[in-house]
């Protein structure tokens, strides 16, 4: 009983008897060596990653109230906002945080101003047990 090998078998049959396969393998290493070497790269390269920090003050309330009443609707406000890739948010009581993420490569101060311009055009919405801001927004 004859086997009669297919097409892969038969390339398998002639890397395996050919004295060129080392040479091959070996080149093959020395061009991915080589490649690692040329290759351009920085030890610490500069990545911006725009990131803003949003506290909010309500004396006197309940996490969860502080949850329902500001970080909820906060939180789906900001996600409103071009450009924003993650938000991450806690309540506590008598305060509410939200930390911002921007894409990688958004531009830091367009970001700041879009979120900053959004929340403001927005005050109405805020409860009135809220701590309102100073002149400066509480954003870092």
């Amino acid at each position: 009983m004859t086997h009669s090998i297919g097409p892969a078998g038969r390339m398998a049959q002639i890397f395996i008897n050919s004295k060129l396969t080392p040479v091959v393998i070996i080149a093959g290493i020395l061009l991915g060596i080589a490649s690692v070497i040329a290759l351009p790269r920085e030890e610490e390269p500069q990545i911006i990653v725009p990131m803003v920090d949003i506290f909010v003050q309500m004396p006197g309330a309940s996490s969860k109230e502080v949850e329902q009443r500001v970080t909820s609707p906060m939180e789906k406000l900001l996600w409103e906002v071009p450009g924003v890739e993650y938000i991450y948010t806690t309540s506590s009581p008598g305060m509410s945080m939200a930390i911002v993420r921007f894409y990688v490569g958004e531009n830091e101060e367009d970001a700041i101003v879009r979120l900053q311009s959004k929340l403001m055009a927005n005050y109405d919405r805020i409860p009135c047990m809220v701590t309102p801001p100073p002149d400066q927004a509480a954003i870092y």
